[in-house]
């Protein structure tokens, strides 16, 4: 085992509204497996200085992401977990810089396709929102984009609901306004096949999710024509905090296979 090629680097980009924070939990379990780990916060997002209202894109947003990328070495290759919107995130880079990702993970993620534009899983999440699913979240415009902050009611029964206390109250205290970039991403050409669609893909599935409901994750795998998916029984929304052991031996299982 402890040879160098046994040891991956994870980039983990948390989702909506989180930071780099979400991930304190499973960044040591992995480290401590002998891997490299980078988290990073987005425009707008964590302790980065930028505000919601100057980020108007989602490239804007997922620049933190693409220049890290960027950085790497010439020969190195990540693999890239992406969580909720991160998901989308995640895409951008693999799309950007398919020769520096050896694995996309999607760990309850919006996962896009090649073959509509990079808006089509959130407009059809959207849709299929149930009326008043959103609870004491509020949207509200800001700049050419629709902003968003989750309502604690939404945080403790959607998406934190089998995680700790604590972190639900973790989660009060930093989270921040965030946006889905819909109207930006709706805008954007499709992701390249040679690009996003030639790194190899991987869904992690969490079976309690209320957030980004199991049904909407199997329809997005499906969709996107995904074979590579692990399940974590008994997660919320935030696998991360609810099951950061379960979530770390998935992703060591599936980067063992492909990274």
């Amino acid at each position: 085992m402890g040879t160098n090629n046994c040891k991956k680097h994870y980039v983990l980009v948390h989702g909506a509204c989180h930071g780099a924070w979400s991930w304190y939990k499973l960044k040591p379990l992995l480290e401590s497996a002998g891997n490299r780990v980078t988290i990073l916060d987005l425009a707008a997002s964590g302790t980065n200085l930028e505000k919601i209202e100057d980020v108007n894109t989602a490239s804007q947003y997922s620049e933190p992401l693409l220049e890290f990328i960027a950085s790497l070495p010439q020969n190195e290759k990540v693999v890239l977990v992406g969580h909720s919107l991160g998901g989308l995130s995640i895409a951008l880079a693999m799309d950007k810089f398919p020769e520096k990702v050896a694995l996309g993970v999607f760990l309850t993620a919006f996962l896009p396709d090649t073959e509509h534009k990079p808006s089509y899983v959130l407009e059809k999440y959207i849709e299929r929102a149930p009326e008043g699913g959103w609870l004491d979240t509020e949207f509200y415009p800001c700049g050419n984009k629709s902003a968003m902050s989750f309502g604690p009611k939404f945080l403790a029964s959607k998406i934190y609901q089998l995680s700790p206390t604590e972190d639900l109250e973790l989660a009060k205290i930093l989270l921040r306004p965030g946006s889905l970039f819909v109207e930006d991403l709706s805008q954007e050409n499709n992701y390249f096949r040679h690009g996003y669609g030639s790194v190899p893909r991987a869904f992690i599935t969490c079976t309690e999710d209320l957030g980004i409901s199991l049904e909407f994750q199997l329809w997005m795998i499906q969709n996107a024509g995904i074979i590579e998916v692990e399940e974590i029984k008994g997660a919320d929304h935030m696998a991360m905090l609810s099951k950061p052991q379960e979530l770390c031996d998935s992703l060591l299982l599936i980067a063992s296979k492909y990274a």
